[in-house]
C-alpha cells in the first residue's frame, strides 16, 4: 500500500505546484480609476499584475501627484503613460509623473496628436497659463529646463500596446475633428471594456466651447451614434473621459444632450437663458460654472 500512496502524493504535489505558474501567465488586464477632482477628468490605471500603463494624467500637477502615490501603491513598474488627445485637462502630470517614474515612457497614438499637444502648451506659455504649471513650459533656448516635447513624446508604431507580462490595448484614432481635433479610444479585450477619453462624459457638461465648431458638433453626435451601432453586440462597459463608467446607452443620452444643446442655444433669448435651461434639463450634470459656460458663450455670439 505505501509503494502506491507516495507516488500518488507526489503526482499531487507535483500538479499543485504547477496551477500558480498556470494563472500567472494570463496575465490578464484589470483597471482601477483614479477620478480628478478638477474638471472630473478621469485617469485609468491598467494592471496585468506584472507591469502597468496610465492612460491620462489629470489637469494638474497636484492631481498629478495624488496619481502617482496610487501608482506607486501597486508596487509595480510602469511602463508607459499615454495620452488620449491634447487638451491639457488630460497630460498637465505627465511632466511630474516622468519625474517620478524615469522609465516609463510617455506615448500617444499619432503624431498629430504630439503635435497637437506641443501646440496647446506653447499657446499657453505665450499667454501665461503655464505660470502656474512650470513644469510644461516647452524648452527652449529661454527655458533650457523646459520640457523636451519632441524627446519626451514617443509615437507608438502600431495601433497595438502590449504590457510587459502579457494583454494588450487596442488603440484607434479615425475619428473627425469633434471635442478635440485628433483623439483616441481603447478597447481592453480582458475586461470589454471601451475607454473612449472625450468622445464619452457621464454627467459632466460637454465641452463645445472654444475650437468646437457647429462641424465638430456634427462629427460627435455622428460617431456617438456609430458608437452605439458597432458596440451593440459585444455590449463594452464603457469608460468615459469624464465622470463615472457606464454602458453602451450612454452613447444614446450624449446624442439627446447635444440634440437639446443645439435646439436651445439656437432658439434661446440670451446666454443667460440658454444657461438656465440646459440646467433645468440637466441638473445633476457637473461643470455647469465652466464646461457648459464656455460652451453655450462660443455657440451664441
Amino acid at each position: 500500500m505505501k509503494n502506491i500512496i507516495m507516488p500518488l502524493i507526489a503526482a499531487t504535489m507535483l500538479l499543485l505546484v504547477g496551477v500558480p505558474s498556470i494563472a500567472h501567465a494570463s496575465g490578464a488586464v484589470n483597471v482601477d480609476i483614479f477620478e480628478g477632482e478638477t474638471a472630473t477628468v478621469n485617469s485609468y490605471l491598467f494592471s496585468n499584475g506584472e507591469s502597468l500603463v496610465v492612460m491620462d494624467v489629470q489637469r494638474s500637477t497636484a492631481e498629478a501627484k495624488k496619481l502617482a502615490e496610487m501608482i506607486k501603491n501597486k508596487g509595480l513598474p510602469l511602463t508607459h503613460i499615454l495620452v488620449s488627445h491634447g487638451h491639457p485637462d488630460h497630460y498637465t502630470g505627465m511632466s511630474w509623473l516622468l519625474k517620478q517614474f524615469p522609465k516609463a515612457k510617455i506615448v500617444v497614438a499619432n503624431e498629430d496628436i504630439k503635435k497637437d499637444i506641443l501646440a496647446f502648451s506653447t499657446w499657453m506659455e505665450s499667454v501665461g497659463w503655464l505660470d502656474a504649471e512650470p513644469l510644461l513650459k516647452p524648452k527652449s533656448e529661454k527655458q533650457p529646463n523646459g520640457f523636451d516635447y519632441l524627446n519626451n513624446i514617443n509615437v507608438l508604431p502600431s495601433n497595438k500596446l502590449s504590457m510587459i507580462g502579457g494583454g494588450e490595448l487596442t488603440l484607434s484614432t479615425h475619428y473627425s475633428p469633434a471635442e478635440a481635433e485628433h483623439v483616441t479610444t481603447v478597447y481592453v479585450d480582458d475586461i470589454n471594456g471601451l475607454f473612449t477619453s472625450d468622445l464619452a462624459y457621464n454627467k459632466v457638461h460637454l465641452w463645445m466651447g472654444q475650437g468646437v465648431t457647429k462641424k465638430h458638433v456634427a462629427n460627435w453626435r455622428a460617431m456617438l451614434r456609430t458608437f452605439r451601432s458597432e458596440y451593440t453586440q459585444l455590449n463594452p462597459k464603457v469608460y468615459p473621459g469624464h465622470g463615472k463608467p457606464s454602458d453602451i446607452t450612454l452613447f444614446d443620452t450624449l446624442v439627446t444632450y447635444i440634440d437639446d444643446f443645439n435646439h436651445i442655444t439656437a432658439t434661446a433669448n440670451s446666454k443667460e437663458m440658454a444657461m438656465k435651461k440646459m440646467k433645468a434639463l440637466y441638473p445633476d450634470y457637473k461643470e455647469a460654472g465652466f464646461l457648459l459656460k464656455y460652451s453655450v458663450d462660443n455657440h451664441m455670439k
